[in-house]
């Protein structure tokens, strides 16, 4: 969404996919691998708040999670391409701004702005919606229409090593040729802004290399995301309310196995089948030749069933 720029020609072809698969996400018509954690309403109202906030990139990578989520009322696809469009706006990404507001006048042709809002809002709403009218309107929506689901496959890693680059790699199955790139975003531990990083897509495979010095403990949090030529979603693998995490275990933490809490974790996890004991016993010989000698010790440890 940050590293895409598409060209003026290419607009008319990100409308032709971008507002049927709005109306059919609106029908509930959406990838099974959209599937955030939190709903609809609270996604956009999160969205809103972080705009507010001046928080933008958060906020886009918020609404772009609503933005897939199945089952919205059109009242709801308005204001998040509406509040996409007011992120891109500020932050001059005018592509991308561009290709929400038709985005919305796709589903509402006689949306109109409030006079109370920013004269740079109104101002590019209104230039924008002159041009789409001026080529006829492309993508108008006139009832919601099927639209092919993106589904985008990835297996995440469970641990890695500190320091250390990730290589993660999946496959799209895009029927409709919807997707002109795929972004990793990603953070170290699970507070702060997602980093985006674009990925290499070629015959359906994409390919992303998490950089080492963003593998640090406790985890690496990431989510994928499929864009349309405009940079708007079109699938996701996890999103910014419920990403995917990697547990990055801290070597200085212990210096060998036993000392390593991931090792006596995943022993706890099977405690109810684990007996473990340890067996001292001390030999000592009462001939002349044993005596001459220390005693010796013998220490046992068992770890089974």
């Amino acid at each position: 969404m940050f590293g895409l720029r598409v060209r003026r020609g290419a607009l008319v072809l990100t409308l032709a996919l971008a507002c049927p698969a709005a109306a059919a996400m609106g029908a509930g018509q959406a990838s099974a691998q959209q599937a955030p954690a939190g709903s609809k309403a609270n996604l956009l109202a999160t969205g809103k708040s972080l705009f507010e906030d001046q928080r933008y990139e958060e906020s886009i990578q918020t609404l772009s999670a609503a933005l897939l989520t199945p089952g919205a009322s059109k009242e709801e696809r308005i204001e998040i391409y509406r509040y996409l469009a007011y992120n891109y706006i500020t932050l001059s990404q005018t592509d991308e701004a561009e290709a929400a507001v038709r985005g919305l006048y796709c589903i509402d042709p006689d949306f109109t702005l409030a006079a109370t809002e920013s004269p740079r809002f109104r101002d590019f709403f209104a230039a924008t919606k002159k041009k789409w009218e001026d080529e006829g309107r492309p993508g108008l929506v006139t009832e919601a229409v099927p639209v092919q689901p993106v589904t985008l496959k990835h297996v995440s890693p469970a641990q890695w090593q500190k320091d250390h680059e990730i290589d993660l790699s999946g496959q799209l199955d895009d029927p409709g040729h919807r997707v002109a790139g795929v972004e990793v975003k990603y953070r170290t531990g699970s507070q702060g802004k997602f980093t985006s990083l674009a990925a290499r897509l070629r015959n359906g495979r994409f390919r992303a290399v998490l950089p080492a010095p963003a593998v640090q403990p406790p985890l690496v949090e990431y989510y994928i995301e499929a864009q349309d030529a405009g940079g708007l979603p079109v699938a996701l693998r996890g999103d910014a309310s419920a990403p995917l995490r990697i547990a990055v275990p801290n070597p200085e933490a212990g210096g060998n196995l036993f000392a390593s809490p991931w090792f006596w974790a995943g022993s706890a996890a099977v405690v109810g089948g684990v007996v473990a004991a340890i067996l001292l016993s001390t030999k000592s010989s009462s001939s002349p030749s044993q005596q001459q000698g220390a005693p010796t010790s013998h220490v046992v440890v068992v770890i089974g069933p």
